[in-house]
């Protein structure tokens, strides 16, 4: 029974537990973050200690401190006190880069000089850019007077002796005091009540504006009003429970993806926890490097996502769930090839590296001189700078190197001796896969090429010798019955016996002109001079029709033919002329040679590229000689040479067939003879 622990279903559903716990623990980041829900809280038991509390207190109290401290007036600022050296500074050097860039900055003038024309030309700017900073600064200045008249439960007063900034009528430090919550700055001096306002750790985030206050001068005061307060605290203890809410559902969610992860990470690739071998799928191969930029390109689409997550907060689910999916795919991908110890071998880097330097081996084995000279004068440098602490090893090494290659030369040097020397027989043995053991497999290539020419210089000379023979008896026997009858009609007076004469004297000749006729033929077409018009035929066509023209001489020699053809019509490229008269000479060598009243099979066959026809038939004598006998000038079946062959049908059909691009072979099994035609397909239209 297979191990549950690692059966498939249980990975897929282990995954798909991770994927819903990651994604949840994302959900809960990101609801606290729309939701502006601060974890802090969770510790904290009062308002006014909260985070809350603080953002609320910064806002009122930066924008009074920028009205009384920096802004003042409307007045005030279009008089240009609240333009600060920096702010004009950056409107100078704004204009002064405009300038540079423009046709009025000559570079043939010193910096003072061009200085000079930019304040003559741009000083109307230069004014222009600091009424347009006052009025922005205008705008600014209202703009916190509107926030401040809008926020409805806080009552406060500013002031820095000369301006005054209030939404009431209250102006005295007492007045204030008078509420739940309020906060006095004045003299060097700060008031904070309640006291929990003292306790928080963001005090310093909220009073650092007012610190910056003149404390003779400036003073502010602020207090809320309990109906705030009690609305503020209701929203904080909400928000509170919610940050409790989303924290208790980060830790549940994160607990079930680690415990998920770490699962699939121990039985991921393996079958059960006795398999030691790790099992790879279709993901696996994609390239460990590229594996690593799809996470981290992932991951970054995923950060980027969550700081537009106000944007995209309607996708987010749709596109968090495919981003996790894939990159958990492929971390667990690479944290089987960590198993499988192929991490880094399995890196296209890697892979590039490793062909690399097999190139360079390879080149090294088998390339060329000139290529192994440029290799070693810019390669061993390289070598020498990459160990320079032990030289003298990589002297030695190269040393022995450089000997090896010596003592290989020397063999092949002497082998090459004996060669010259007549010794075929001799083998140069070079180890190794260089130049010079190539050179010595090309040196024995050459000496089996040798033995080869001699064997075939001998067997060309016995074919020769045979080859007269065979012409010499097989003329001769004709020749020598036409001088013989043509002697006798020179005294013969008798008329039946001069026609008897005639009749054999016609009947020699023409076995002479057959005889004379097949050996121009052969002699044309192993030439390579016949004429050659290559075009479709209809093979089928062609066999058929063939077997209808010799009907007489199928019926004489009661041989039954069975033809075999594929359903749809094929067609050859080839001469028709030349086709038909090697089909014709295997026809004929088949009547001469075949067992009478035996079957003769035709099979024609589609091999895609090629069309195949075949000839078998049951030889009538044994065949006791080779295949490579046969196709030889004037060989027949019969030793005794009874036959009325020419022995020249095999290699006439042979060469007609080799001019026509095409394959021709001899089979021979027992009595069985086989003729093998290979012809280029033609496309059928």
């Amino acid at each position: 029974m297979r191990n549950i622990s690692h059966a498939l279903i249980t990975k897929v559903v282990v995954f798909l537990i991770a994927v819903v716990c990651i994604t949840g623990t994302t959900k809960a980041i990101i609801d606290m973050e729309v939701n502006e829900v601060h974890l802090s809280s969770i510790n904290q038991d009062n308002y006014f200690e909260s985070r809350a509390f603080a953002d609320e207190s910064y806002s009122i109290l930066s924008s009074l401190a920028q009205l009384i401290g920096k802004y003042k007036s409307e007045e005030h600022i279009l008089s240009g006190k609240t333009l600060t050296e920096e702010d004009i500074r950056e409107i100078e050097e704004d204009l002064y880069n405009e300038f540079r860039y423009s046709y009025r900055y000559n570079d043939n003038l010193s910096e003072e000089e061009n200085n000079r024309i930019y304040q003559e030309k741009y000083a109307d700017d230069i004014n222009l850019n600091k009424d347009e900073s006052m009025k922005e600064q205008v705008r600014e200045f209202y703009r916190l007077l509107s926030e401040l008249e809008a926020n409805e439960g806080i009552v406060f007063y500013a002031s820095d002796g000369e301006h005054v900034f209030s939404n009431g009528e209250l102006n005295k430090k007492e007045q204030f005091e008078s509420f739940d919550a309020y906060m006095l700055f004045e003299d060097y001096q700060q008031k904070l009540y309640p006291n929990e306002v003292k306790k928080s750790k963001y005090l310093d985030y909220f009073t650092h504006s007012v610190e910056e206050l003149n404390p003779q001068t400036d003073v502010i005061y602020l207090a809320f009003r309990e109906s705030f307060l009690q609305k503020k605290i209701a929203e904080w203890e909400k928000d509170k429970a919610i940050a409790k809410s989303s924290l208790n559902e980060f830790i549940v969610f994160l607990a079930g993806f680690i415990l998920s992860f770490v699962y699939l990470i121990i039985v991921i690739g393996k079958t059960s926890f006795k398999d030691k071998e790790i099992n790879l799928n279709v993901i696996d191969k994609l390239y460990n490097d590229l594996n690593i930029v799809i996470v981290v390109s992932l991951t970054s689409l995923w950060i980027a996502m969550l700081i537009e997550v106000e944007v995209l907060l309607d996708m987010y689910m749709i596109l968090t769930v495919p981003i996790f999916i894939i990159a958990l795919l492929m971390i667990l991908s690479l944290v089987k090839h960590i198993k499988n110890r192929s991490l880094l071998q399995h890196t296209l880097i890697y892979q590039i590296f490793k062909k690399v330097f097999l190139w360079v081996k390879s080149v090294f084995d088998n390339g060329s001189i000139g290529v192994k000279v440029v290799l070693l004068v810019v390669g061993y440098p390289i070598v020498v700078a990459a160990t320079f602490f032990v030289f003298p090893i990589t002297i030695g090494l190269a040393a022995w190197f450089a000997m090896k290659k010596v003592k290989s030369f020397n063999r092949i040097k002497e082998g090459v001796e004996q060669i010259k020397n007549g010794d075929l027989h001799h083998r140069i043995e070079v180890d190794g896969k260089g130049e010079f053991s190539r050179l010595a497999a090309n040196v024995n290539s050459i000496t089996d090429g040798l033995k080869k020419s001699v064997d075939s210089e001998i067997k060309s000379e016995r074919l020769k010798t045979e080859l007269i023979t065979n012409v010499s008896h097989d003329i001769r026997t004709p020749l020598t019955s036409i001088i013989t009858y043509v002697d006798l009609l020179k005294i013969e007076k008798d008329p039946d016996l001069i026609t008897e004469y005639i009749d054999v004297l016609d009947q020699k000749s023409k076995r002479l002109k057959h005889l004379t006729d097949d050996l121009f033929e052969a002699a044309k077409a192993s030439s390579g001079s016949m004429p050659v018009q290559l075009e479709r035929i209809d093979i089928l066509s062609l066999l058929t029709q063939g077997i209808g023209e010799m009907g007489e001489k199928i019926e004489a020699s009661a041989l039954d033919f069975k033809l075999a053809y594929p359903t749809e019509k094929v067609y050859v490229k080839a001469d028709g002329k030349l086709l038909w008269r090697s089909i014709e000479n295997l026809f004929s060598n088949i009547f001469k040679y075949a067992q009478p009243a035996s079957r003769v099979y035709i099979d024609v066959e589609d091999l895609g590229n090629e069309i195949l026809v075949t000839f078998k038939n049951i030889s009538a004598y044994e065949l006791n000689i080779s295949v490579d006998e046969l196709m030889e000038r004037f060989k027949r079946g019969d030793e005794s040479r009874s036959s009325q062959g020419s022995g020249l049908g095999l290699s006439i059909a042979e060469s007609l067939i080799h001019i026509q691009q095409g394959k021709f072979l001899v089979q021979v099994d027992g009595d069985l003879f086989k003729s093998m035609i290979y012809l280029a397909k033609f496309p059928n239209e």
